[in-house]
C-alpha cells in the first residue's frame, strides 16, 4: 500500500486547480484522473467566459494546460480509476482494484446495492493507496437523453451548458429539452441571442417554478411543443443539422442548429455515498465549519466543484472551489503537524 500526503479524485476544474495550489504548497500531491483526464471540458470546443482568454480557448485544451501547470509543480497524476474508499479511519484508504471478471465500463454502470456489493468484495483486499487528507472533485454527468446521435454530437451542436454556450447560437434554431427551472432558464439564456428559441416537453405541464414558467410562456422568442419527445439526432458528421420528434404518435423530423438537453445532473458520488453525508440527490453535504468551507463530514475529507455545488456548475466556480479545498488541505495538514 502507497501512502500518500493529498489524494485529489477528479481532474476536471476543480481537482487539477487544487493541485496547483497544493503542489505549489510543496505538499505531496497525488491526482487521479480516472481512465480520462479533464471532465466534461473535454466536450466543450470552445469557452469564452473563462477570465483571461480574450480569444476563447477550447476545452481540451485549457484541461491540458491546467494538467500541464499541475506537473510543473509537481503533482503526480495518475490515470487509475478510484473504486472504493474507506474512510472510516486515518489514514483513509482507495483501491483501484475491480472485482474479478468485472471490466471499467461494467463497473461504472453500477448502482445501489449491487455497488456496495462490488466495494465490499474490493475491500476485502489490501487497499492500492492510503491518503492522510483527500480532496473529492469528481464532478457531475448531465442525464442525456441516450437517443442515436447525441454522444456523436455532443459539442457540436448537443450541448447541455446554455448558460456556457448560447453566444454561439446568434440567430440560430435551437430546441431545449425539460420542463423544471434549468429548461426554462436554459431558453431564456438562448432567447438574448435568437429569435428561434422551442422548448420540447414530454408532458402537457412545466414542472418549474411559475414565475419561471410566466417568464417563458410570454416570451415572444419561445415556443413550446407539448406531449413531444426528440428521438434521434442527425447531422453531416461534423454538427448537428435535424433532430426527430415523436409527438402523440406522430413522427417528424425538424431542421435545428442545436440541441440542449436540461433534464438534470447526476453527481458522481456513488462511491462516497455510504461514507460522507450527501443531499437526497447525491450532492455533498459542505459543513458549516468555521474554517474549512470546504470540509465534508468526514475530518480530513474534502470537496470541490460540481460534485458539491447544484447550483452554478461553471468550470471558473469549480476552478474557485478547488482553490478553497487546496487552501483547507494546507491549513488543515499544517493544524495535523504534517506535510
Amino acid at each position: 500500500m502507497q501512502a500518500l500526503s493529498v489524494a485529489i479524485i477528479g481532474s476536471g476544474p476543480a481537482g487539477l486547480t487544487a493541485a496547483i495550489y497544493t503542489s505549489r504548497a510543496r505538499l505531496q500531491t497525488t491526482l487521479f484522473a480516472g481512465l480520462e483526464i479533464g471532465g466534461q471540458l473535454m466536450y466543450t470546443s470552445d469557452i469564452e467566459n473563462f477570465p483571461g482568454f480574450p480569444a476563447g480557448k477550447s476545452g481540451p485544451q485549457l484541461m491540458m494546460d491546467m494538467q500541464e501547470q499541475a506537473k510543473r509543480f509537481g503533482t503526480e497524476i495518475k490515470y487509475e480509476q478510484i473504486t472504493a474508499v474507506d474512510f472510516g479511519s486515518e489514514p483513509f484508504r482507495l483501491w483501484t482494484k475491480l472485482p474479478a471478471g468485472m471490466t471499467q465500463n461494467d463497473y461504472k454502470n453500477l448502482r445501489g446495492a449491487e455497488l456496495e456489493a462490488a466495494m465490499a468484495t474490493i475491500r476485502q483486499d489490501e487497499a492500492t493507496y492510503s491518503a492522510q487528507t483527500v480532496i473529492i472533485a469528481t464532478g457531475a454527468s448531465s442525464i442525456m437523453l441516450s437517443i442515436p446521435g447525441e454522444q456523436e454530437y455532443f459539442g457540436h451542436g448537443v450541448s447541455t451548458c446554455a448558460v456556457c454556450d448560447a453566444a454561439f447560437y446568434r440567430e440560430k434554431n435551437v430546441y431545449v429539452v425539460g420542463g423544471g427551472d434549468s429548461a426554462m432558464e436554459d431558453a431564456l439564456a438562448l432567447a438574448k441571442f435568437t429569435d428561434r428559441v422551442t422548448i420540447v416537453h414530454r408532458s402537457d405541464a412545466f414542472r418549474a417554478s411559475k414565475i419561471m414558467q410566466e417568464r417563458v410562456l410570454n416570451h415572444p422568442h419561445i415556443k413550446v411543443l407539448w406531449n413531444t419527445q426528440v428521438t434521434q439526432v442527425f447531422g453531416d458528421g461534423k454538427q448537428v443539422q435535424k433532430i426527430a420528434l415523436l409527438s402523440q404518435g406522430q413522427a417528424q423530423e425538424v431542421p435545428a442548429d442545436g440541441l440542449f438537453l436540461a433534464i438534470g445532473h447526476r453527481p458522481n458520488t456513488a462511491l462516497f455515498a455510504s461514507q460522507i453525508s450527501v443531499d437526497k440527490v447525491g450532492y455533498i453535504n459542505l459543513q458549516k465549519h468555521d474554517v474549512y468551507h470546504t470540509a465534508t463530514s468526514v475530518e480530513g475529507v474534502f470537496a470541490a466543484g460540481d460534485v458539491a455545488d447544484h447550483r452554478y456548475r461553471q468550470a471558473i466556480v469549480s476552478a474557485g472551489m478547488g482553490t478553497q479545498a487546496a487552501l483547507d488541505v494546507e491549513h488543515y495538514l499544517l493544524q495535523q503537524g504534517s506535510s
